[in-house]
């Protein structure tokens, strides 16, 4: 009997080997009846196929972000098919795994951090699903325009289940951290990784945004539970970030990761309860009727179609 969870795992960095395919999905996650799905956007093609099975009872829906063989640079990612797809698939909740590297003395290689503030530092990426559908949107005397808060843009209920989860599959977790999103795909230079620290960023990565934004848009609660690789290039005499200590760090924390998934889905026993997150569109459409985009409205039917019917 389903009790209305369906998580949506958005995979990163070395946990998207484990995520590709249903064999290996079966076998690393042991997903019960998985099926491996092709799955379509109005907003364009998303980074590859949906695992869908259950765990422990529970639906999970994974997407690995970077596509099959990591095909995909963070820069690269249609991060708005990723969320619609995930929408039109049922998901209830986001959860993001990722790798980060930390600029907090703390939060040491091996750590987890259940990410609970984003600063977006990302360039010329698509950051929402509302505006118009024109490519030129002055050309236009239509548009489809929302407001949604994102003052908290994490979920503090799923965060706390993720870190639990984490917690309880042996990792040692760090219940909130400010995350810095950069455009990558290169590592930040020293001056950089010391600034941001002097900002009050904890952690730092390349995919949160928009991907956080996104989630909210289309009322989806999202959490981020980072798997810190490295201290990126703030500290001295450290060893310059490279990809393949990073990958290293990944591979040695799958496992933790994988159990901590099994976790959340045993926490999971009673129903969901609703979250203000699934409303986060109320009051948030500003644009009258009579000037919406009517192709735009189209697109949004999975994102934001409960407030645009």
């Amino acid at each position: 009997m389903s009790t209305g969870w369906n998580i949506g795992i958005i995979g990163g960095s070395g946990l998207s080997q484990a995520i590709e395919s249903q064999a290996i999905e079966s076998q690393a996650i042991e997903l019960e009846d998985a099926q491996e799905i092709a799955v379509a956007s109005p907003f364009g093609a998303p980074s590859g196929p949906v695992t869908t099975g259950r765990l422990a009872g529970v639906r999970f829906t994974f997407l690995a972000r970077h596509g099959s063989g990591h095909h995909l640079s963070p820069s690269s990612v249609n991060y708005r098919a990723n969320i619609d797809v995930l929408k039109r698939c049922g998901v209830s909740d986001v959860l993001a795994l990722s790798a980060i590297g930390s600029l907090n003395e703390a939060m040491a290689p091996g750590h987890f951090v259940a990410v609970d503030q984003l600063i977006d530092r990302t360039q010329g990426r698509v950051n929402s699903f509302f505006g118009a559908s024109s490519s030129d949107a002055s050309s236009s005397d239509r548009g489809l325009v929302a407001h949604v808060s994102l003052a908290d843009p994490t979920c503090p209920r799923l965060s706390a289940l993720a870190a639990d989860a984490a917690q309880a599959a042996g990792a040692t977790v760090h219940r909130g951290g400010c995350y810095i999103a950069i455009e990558g795909p290169q590592f930040s230079t020293r001056a950089e990784s010391r600034l941001y620290r002097q900002w009050g960023a904890d952690v730092i990565g390349m995919t949160a945004m928009p991907e956080a934004r996104l989630a909210r848009e289309a009322e989806l609660p999202y959490a981020l539970l980072g798997m810190v690789t490295d201290y990126d290039s703030w500290r001295e005499g450290e060893e310059d970030v490279d990809a393949e200590r990073v990958l290293s760090v990944m591979q040695a924390n799958a496992r933790t990761a994988q159990a901590a998934l099994r976790q959340l889905a045993e926490s999971l026993t009673g129903p969901r309860e609703p979250s203000p997150i699934d409303h986060a569109l109320d009051g948030a459409i500003m644009t009258a009727p009579a000037a919406r985009d009517a192709k735009l409205a189209i697109m949004l039917d999975a994102v934001a179609g409960r407030v645009l019917r």
